[in-house]
């Protein structure tokens, strides 16, 4: 495996975009980066990188490459665990990115389920949107992804998509909560302040979707990439933010989840994806499978193909 050990450092110069960098995370000289990397252009007959005042740039052909070598890293990894699982060791790790939303309870609830049969397996979660993990598909940074509104593109397999409603999520003691009604019209909304995810969000793109075609203006006051700290604006007791199905159940009972009762207000595809054409590493194939039964269960969950 040593000639792949010698690839990977073209590959961790591509992403760091410095020599010096990329031998700092490898633990190795810059020089001993630079002769390789040197090599390599004099095999292929052509430069690999563009030598810049500030750093490396892939060339076309440097690109091509880069993508040759990290095909070459996941068969490896699929290799290894197709071995390990001969071997009966369930060994292995699985790379996923999914969407914000399931970081705080559904993830870890679901990977804390299959490390029960599976002890040895790692996880590697990235939390990104739909445009980041189609990127980390395709350059094989990952398995899998669970994200929202990942369109279908010819070289994205959607194993699995299931509907997901917004919900407004409120303080307990906010006025919208009082009563017993279990939802709201966004209408309602317009008379307090507003705090928003940011516009790479799944659900905030189907609140903006409606919103353009709508009478309806909300007051946003707040925006950001992190719903922790959105959920922690709604101790005012008058702001109300707005999340998807499965990431409002907070186990907390200062918060509740209303749902959003206007006609025709959109909803949103968890789509569980993978490259398609590429073999998954045996374990990562088997928490695909686990996955897809997980979200069945959550109702409406089925293949892309049957609907």
């Amino acid at each position: 495996m040593n000639h792949l050990r010698l690839l990977r450092y073209v590959d961790e110069v591509a992403r760091a975009g410095s020599i010096r960098q990329a031998a700092e995370r490898l633990h190795v000289a810059p020089s001993a980066v630079n002769r390789r990397i040197q090599d390599i252009e004099d095999e292929l007959g052509t430069p690999v990188f563009e030598r810049l005042p500030r750093g490396m740039r892939l060339t076309a052909a440097g690109e091509l490459f880069v993508r040759y070598i990290r095909g070459r890293a996941a068969d490896l990894e699929r290799v290894r665990s197709e071995i390990e699982e001969l071997q009966g060791l369930r060994r292995g790790s699985v790379r996923l990115v999914a969407s914000q939303a399931l970081a705080p309870r559904f993830l870890p609830g679901v990977i804390g389920d299959f490390r029960k049969a599976h002890p040895l397996v790692a996880f590697d979660v990235h939390i990104g949107d739909h445009v980041q993990a189609a990127r980390a598909l395709r350059s094989f940074e990952t398995d899998l992804a669970l994200v929202f509104n990942l369109a279908p593109e010819a070289d994205i397999q959607r194993a699995i998509v299931v509907e997901q409603k917004l919900m407004a999520i409120l303080h307990a003691r906010h006025p919208l909560a009082a009563g017993s009604a279990s939802s709201l019209r966004l209408r309602d909304c317009a008379e307090y302040p507003v705090v928003l995810p940011n516009r790479d969000t799944g659900g905030r793109q189907l609140l903006e979707r409606f919103l353009a075609r709508s009478s309806t203006q909300l007051n946003a006051m707040v925006e950001s990439n992190s719903f922790e700290f959105l959920r922690g604006c709604l101790d005012d007791r008058r702001s109300i933010s707005f999340q998807m199905a499965i990431g409002a159940a907070w186990d907390d009972r200062d918060i509740v989840a209303r749902d959003i009762e206007d006609r025709g207000f959109p909803r949103g595809e968890m789509v569980l994806a993978s490259l398609r054409g590429r073999q998954l590493p045996v374990i990562a194939y088997a928490f695909a499978e686990f996955l897809r039964k997980r979200l069945g269960s959550l109702g409406g969950g089925e293949p892309p193909a049957a609907r």
